[in-house]
């Protein structure tokens, strides 16, 4: 199964990127993006891809183990960014990005020790996918529009380990679907 660990944020959150996203798909040559559906705003920790059925027990367990030695942490959405000449177009983030970064760490180390083909490392950047396009882009636009963008701090409450299942209708438009598999509280913060 097609499988990563994840940040989920709340509802409320959620709602308030909707509206910045309505506002964004309103911008000229929107049409010309993939815009990400809510069901897939999470912020990737560790992309583990394909993963042999028998792994995910261990797999699981070392994340809930990495769940327990990190503390809850503060986090919220801020400004945006693009990767790859405008392939993808995000949210950035705002808050405890080392806490952040450390479950990122420790959810990629857990996928290393289960046995998971990692590939190389990559230094962590906190986003969360909004659109992205088949060809090279120019987001500047939308960037620009995300800078004042911020969302309201939540805490930080839970890992979630999420199953992708990619859509295989042909259907144009046609998202992923997500469902959550695991999830395991972070320490109280202290």
């Amino acid at each position: 199964m097609r499988l990563f660990a994840a940040v989920l944020p709340p509802e409320e959150v959620v709602q308030e990127l909707a509206l910045e996203v309505a506002a964004l798909r309103k911008l000229p040559g929107a049409d010309g993006l993939r815009w990400t559906g809510r069901p897939g705003w999470h912020f990737t920790l560790a992309f583990y891809g394909e993963v042999d059925d028998d792994l995910v027990p261990d797999l699981s367990a070392r994340l809930e183990r990495a769940a327990h030695r990190t503390p809850a942490f503060r986090l919220g959405l801020s400004g945006g960014g693009q990767f790859g000449r405008g392939r993808a177009l995000w949210a950035g983030a705002e808050g405890d990005l080392e806490a952040l970064r450390l479950l990122a760490d420790r959810s990629e180390a857990a996928g290393r020790k289960a046995g998971v083909d990692m590939g190389e490392h990559r230094r962590y950047k906190p986003h969360l996918t909004v659109a992205r396009s088949r060809s090279a882009v120019d987001v500047r636009p939308y960037v620009s529009a995300l800078d004042a963008f911020t969302s309201r701090i939540w805490t930080v409450a839970e890992l979630v380990l999420v199953r992708s299942n990619l859509p295989r209708s042909g259907v144009e438009g046609e998202q992923p679907r997500y469902e959550a598999v695991g999830r395991w509280p972070l320490a109280a913060a202290g």
